[in-house]
């Protein structure tokens, strides 16, 4: 098989495992429904009234922004990866550490950024939930990026 294409597999395997499985740890973190969460995401894009209003229609949208954002986080990945062997070598220890930037970027800008305009806040214990998902997200990724494209 084609370095290309099992770089596109890595890359959608990674981000949409990695995406939907977010979804479930920001439902066990925030004890929101997945709906909610979905629909947060949403407005980000369309602003919070339109998201809760919008019912199932805001939370496929969420589910559609929330795979985007991931497949673009794994192509970053992958695409590093294809030039830097050793993070999938040190598959693990990439993935871990590649959540940490990954959490920051999104809590710290994007966030900030979209609709919400929100500055996060966290107590200590949401600080160590949201960043423990965000690296295992990474790893995620990084474990497809190892599987589809080797060592």
């Amino acid at each position: 098989m084609s370095k290309t294409r099992d770089a596109l597999t890595a890359i959608l395997i990674g981000g949409l495992v990695a995406g939907t499985l977010d979804v479930g740890a920001a439902t066990l973190i925030s004890g929101a429904p997945p709906g909610r969460i979905l629909q947060f995401i949403a407005g980000g894009l369309i602003g919070k009234a339109a998201a809760n209003a919008g019912g199932p229609a805001t939370m496929a949208l969420g589910l559609g922004l929330q795979w985007l954002m991931s497949l673009i986080i794994a192509g970053l990945f992958v695409g590093a990866s294809l030039k830097l062997q050793a993070l999938r070598k040190h598959w693990p220890l990439a993935g871990l550490a590649y959540g940490v930037p990954v959490f920051l970027v999104m809590e710290f800008v994007v966030v900030p950024l979209s609709a919400h305009h929100h500055v996060p806040q966290f107590t200590p214990e949401a600080l160590v939930k949201n960043l423990a998902a965000m690296m295992l997200f990474g790893l995620i990724i990084a474990a497809a990026a190892r599987w589809r494209l080797g060592e």
